[in-house]
């Protein structure tokens, strides 16, 4: 399975706002959130892995093959004729900075902390699908934005085959019996590709979009 290394540049001080709950916070010390990004930056080991399937009937012809189950992500899947199955971590140092920060009572250091770790995992996760569309629009086809499971109504279960398919292990990502990844700081999801010319539904909208959270304080 290929295996992804290219690191990010920076960490977006605003996502890292959003995800640390101060999105309409006034007054809040900008030179904090700063330090976190770049302390965040320093920490993030940034991997990522995937793996490319043919996509049939609901079906990931994986072996063995993954059945999709859940109206959401069989929505976002139609028409597509394959899938990218991903996973991207920014590694286990960060989330013992975190950890570490809390436990000498430092609150504030440890959510800022915390909220940029998790924007530099969706960058890295964002970066990936950049460099997939570039690469899979040569060859004929149009990408779909990735899809987790615990989006809309695909049930968290589903982490447990797609943990397999993707290759998360071999970047050194765990699956808790809970079906949380570990270290937290990661993100397995799933890509459809169509062809382009036979698309069957527009463009769509973002993760948020597709999540029924919609009181979530870090809804974008």
């Amino acid at each position: 399975m290929p295996i992804y290394n290219a690191q990010i540049l920076e960490i977006d001080a605003a996502e890292t706002r959003r995800y640390a709950g101060l999105k309409t916070a006034q007054n809040f010390g900008e030179k904090n959130i700063a330090d976190a990004c770049a302390e965040a930056l320093i920490l993030s080991e940034v991997r990522g892995v995937w793996e490319l399937y043919d996509y049939k009937n609901c079906t990931v012809e994986s072996e063995p093959p993954f059945t999709i189950a859940g109206n959401s992500i069989i929505k976002h899947l139609s028409g597509c004729e394959k899938v990218i199955c991903v996973a991207v971590t920014v590694g286990a140092a960060i989330e013992r900075e975190i950890n570490k920060k809390f436990e000498r009572g430092e609150y504030l250091n440890s959510v800022l902390l915390d909220a940029a770790a998790t924007a530099a995992v969706e960058q890295a996760a964002d970066l990936m699908e950049k460099n997939f569309a570039a690469k899979f629009s040569k060859e004929g086809y149009k990408m779909r934005w990735r899809f987790s499971p615990g989006y809309g109504d695909w049930d968290l279960t589903a982490q447990e085959k797609l943990f397999k398919i993707s290759g998360a292990e071999q970047i050194g990502i765990s699956l808790t019996s809970a079906m949380m990844l570990e270290p937290r700081k990661s993100v397995t999801a799933i890509i459809g590709l169509e062809k382009k010319g036979q698309e069957t539904r527009g463009k769509g909208q973002g993760n948020c979009a597709a999540c029924n959270k919609i009181d979530c304080p870090m809804r974008k």
